[in-house]
């Protein structure tokens, strides 16, 4: 029987209030089959479930995916990916911090969500991404990471990158509007970002099809406009409470 690793999330990342940010679940799913020498390169993750909070789930292996199991119940589901997801244009630092001015935030579904919460201006990513001019469909915020987000080497912590890649993908829709979930990620990470150094996310919606929208995302050094990382995700709209 293939081994069994045990993780869990802690309830510092959360997106809705009561579970995981689906990005930062996904990088952490992502980081255990890495660490179990089950899986490399550009990963896919689908969450079945929401992902619970400071609770221990196991994750194991099957053929050429994973599975992380929460007691009977698959939460989530992990698979190597065909390749790096393609890349939105890149925005310059300035047009990133001019559209970050018309993000969106009052009604936030999720306020306490860990990266774009709207009450976490202090623990949290504090992403705030909004509309680039000229570029429908497309939003874009600057990024700088704090220390604690980082490695020892100062090098931001891989589940931290997904994290960051997730939310901006939900404000190219209108999540205040119509809240959605992540069901899907994809992500390959070319480059860690260092923490204190400026960075640009983008978002660009690809589109939108009754209860599902699909987009891609971007991660690029504010200076350089050099891309680190990059992600598409499925999301899907939901009918409850979104504070529940």
């Amino acid at each position: 029987m293939p081994p069994i690793t045990s993780f869990s999330v802690d309830a510092a990342f959360n997106g809705p209030p009561t579970s995981a940010n689906g990005g930062y679940a996904c990088g952490v799913l992502a980081e255990v089959a890495r660490s179990a020498d089950h899986l490399t390169g550009p990963l896919a993750v689908s969450l079945h479930l929401p992902v619970p909070l400071d609770t221990p789930l196991a994750y194991r292996p099957a053929g050429r995916r994973g599975h992380a199991w929460h007691g009977e119940d698959v939460v989530a589901t992990v698979t190597a990916a065909n390749g790096a997801p393609p890349a939105p244009a890149a925005v310059s630092a300035t047009a990133a911090a001019a559209a970050q001015k018309s993000f969106s935030g009052a009604g936030h579904p999720f306020p306490t969500c860990f990266v774009c919460g709207t009450e976490r201006e202090k623990d949290g990513l504090s992403l705030r991404p909004g509309a680039v001019e000229g570029r429908p469909g497309t939003v874009a915020c600057r990024w700088r990471p704090r220390p604690e987000l980082a490695d020892a080497s100062g090098l931001v912590r891989p589940e931290v990158v997904w994290a960051a890649l997730d939310c901006p993908g939900g404000w190219t829709t209108d999540p205040v509007r119509r809240p959605r979930l992540l069901g899907r990620m994809t992500a390959g990470i070319d480059e860690r970002p260092r923490a204190g150094t400026d960075y640009v996310v983008v978002g660009r919606l690809d589109g939108v099809q009754d209860r599902t929208a699909t987009n891609v995302t971007a991660l690029y050094e504010a200076e350089t406009g050099r891309l680190l990382a990059r992600a598409s995700a499925l999301w899907i709209a939901i009918d409850a409470d979104p504070a529940a």
